[in-house]
């Protein structure tokens, strides 16, 4: 079911690793004992800042405070406290049941009190907590938000997909090319991709101005879970990969014919931001470990991208969960999201792909401090 519609700003208030990956370093630096939102004439109040992101594959939270002056990578604005991710498998059977299952949702719990317990210790004063795909779509989402609430204490809002794919634009929007007319931004969930066609603003060389307007966008009930339990995802052959492949070309025809008359220049690209992408990242570059720092921003030339596939297609099923960038929490996965990504590929052509090990998550924080007064400069 696609549904696409030129979007409105989401409301204010993706270890900034990947599922499967290893979690981004903990800052050594000890939050203030005054938790209290003291002002600050140039920062506004100082706030400790979290934002949870449970999706149907995954559930990761990322806590930072605003950064007084830009770092070195890409005008970034938050100074990361603390992180966490773990794949809990939300929407495991979700596709054949329409419920969220029992161990699911107990191994969520678990993994959401490792949450609310870091957010105390960091002495978190703003949050927004978000569930996704996976809540969206269940006959028993509410439900299990209300078990959430009753177990944990936090309190999830289960957010529509346009605040999603706005979420995500805003929180890796700054990874594209500024010379680029336009970009296609896409996001491979577990139960859902969200694609949007972000052009350039009229002031986009100005500083501190949003570089992006959102032209359009779409959300797919299509994902990696979905889409391996469908076809299969420990062992894929040429004729299942391609079934998957097609199966993901019908679901983005609507959203080319939508796009098809809109803008394209020579600095063209496409902007990844997922475990998918960043995944193939790793394995293109080699890396014994994941490494976040190695795969966020990196650009990837259309070959590039190929021979990455082709290299995690050649693997069986043991290969990929030896693999230090795949791991057995994402080796019946990846595959299904590779087929994914080919199939954008086809329809959107570029000469490259840039990688984003953030999105969602960073997207929020955002728009919480930027409420708050709390940057230096309007991203």
């Amino acid at each position: 079911m696609t549904r696409t519609e030129r979007p409105a700003p989401a409301g204010p208030g993706r270890e900034t690793s990947r599922a499967g990956h290893a979690p981004a370093a903990e800052s050594r630096t000890p939050p203030g004992p005054d938790v209290r939102p003291t002002p600050d004439a140039a920062m506004g109040p100082r706030h400790t800042y979290a934002a949870l992101d449970l999706g149907t594959n995954n559930c990761r939270l990322l806590i930072a405070r605003p950064e007084r002056r830009p770092r070195r990578r890409d005008m970034d604005f938050l100074h990361v406290v603390d992180a966490f991710s773990r794949i809990v498998r939300l929407g495991e059977g979700l596709g054949r049941s329409g419920r969220i299952s029992e161990p699911a949702i107990a191994r969520t719990i678990e993994a959401l009190c490792v949450c609310r317990d870091k957010m105390a210790a960091r002495n978190v004063t703003r949050a927004r907590l978000v569930a996704t795909q996976a809540c969206r779509g269940a006959e028993n989402g509410d439900e299990f938000v209300a078990r959430v609430q009753e177990r944990t204490g936090l309190d999830l809002e289960i957010i529509d997909r346009e605040t999603e794919a706005g979420f995500a634009a805003r929180g890796c929007g700054s990874l594209a090319d500024p010379l680029a007319e336009s970009v296609l931004l896409f996001d491979i969930g577990g139960g859902s991709t969200e694609l949007v066609w972000l052009t350039r603003a009229p002031c986009a060389q100005s500083p501190g101005l949003p570089a992006r307007d959102l032209h359009s966008w779409t959300s797919l009930e299509l994902g990696v879970v979905s889409l391996a339990e469908h076809f299969g995802g420990k062992t894929v052959d040429a004729q299942t990969f391609m079934a998957m492949k097609n199966y993901a070309r019908d679901a983005l025809r609507h959203f080319a014919e939508t796009t098809a008359d809109a803008t394209r220049c020579p600095r063209f690209h496409l902007l990844g931001t997922s475990g998918t992408v960043t995944t193939l990242a790793g394995v293109h570059l080699g890396l014994e470990r994941y490494d976040r720092w190695r795969v966020d921003g990196l650009w990837m030339h259309d070959s590039d991208a190929t021979r990455a596939i082709a290299r995690l297609r050649g693997m069986d099923f043991e290969q990929r969960v030896a693999n230090g960038c795949i791991g057995p929490q994402r080796a019946d996965l990846v595959l299904a999201g590779c087929a994914i990504f080919e199939a954008i590929r086809e329809i959107f052509p570029a000469k490259r792909t840039r990688i984003a090990d953030r999105g969602l998550r960073e997207g929020m924080l955002l728009e919480m401090m930027e409420a708050d007064g709390a940057l230096a400069l309007r991203l």
